[in-house]
């Protein structure tokens, strides 16, 4: 006889709302989970699969500097398609939310608080490009120039494997793409 046990599936990984899901998300992380779900739920486990929309990173800004939206508005519109998209395919999440939550943000502040109570947090500086015109750090993907050891140009995606490839004061001849 089984005894019951509760499973937490976090498998299906939350990616960033920044167009629709492929055939790779499905297959590589979000169908996995889902059969190893359903597995537990057909033996009489109690189970838990969850899931979201990363609302927030630089995918979703740029995508939505090309639509000529806000980010927000764009990853709320990500989101709904998104999670529609695994409604068809049937994916059997307990719950399939998004990061731009009064739940999600008051958990994450709670963690983040707990952990720099704790000490794991330490308060420090880290170099970023700065665009004067916009008034804005510029994320990696925003910065080209030239890699300052072997001189190729720095694209997207980096030129090559050196970690300097598009961190701020990495970069020879520096400019925002």
């Amino acid at each position: 006889m089984h005894e019951q046990e509760s499973i937490l599936v976090p498998g299906a990984d939350s990616t960033y709302a920044s167009g629709p899901r492929h055939l790779g998300h499905v297959a590589g992380c979000y169908l996995p989970a889902d059969i190893v779900a359903r597995y537990h739920r057909l033996a009489g486990d109690e189970v838990l699969m969850v899931s979201g929309s990363d609302q927030h990173g630089t995918p979703i800004t740029v995508a939505a500097e090309r639509a000529g939206v806000s980010p927000e508005r764009f990853a709320d519109e990500q989101h709904r398609k998104i999670a529609a998209s695994f409604d068809r395919l049937g994916i059997s999440f307990n719950l399939y939310t998004r990061t731009h939550t009064e739940l999600h943000i008051e958990t994450v502040q709670r963690l983040f608080l707990a952990l720099q109570r704790n000490g794991y947090i330490k308060e420090g500086h880290q170099p970023a490009a700065w665009c004067p015109r916009e008034g804005r750090s510029l994320p990696d993907r925003y910065v080209e120039g030239r890699c300052p050891v072997c001189g190729a140009p720095s694209g997207r995606p980096p030129a090559d494997d050196r970690a300097i490839s598009r961190r701020a004061g990495g970069l020879a001849a520096v400019r925002a793409a």
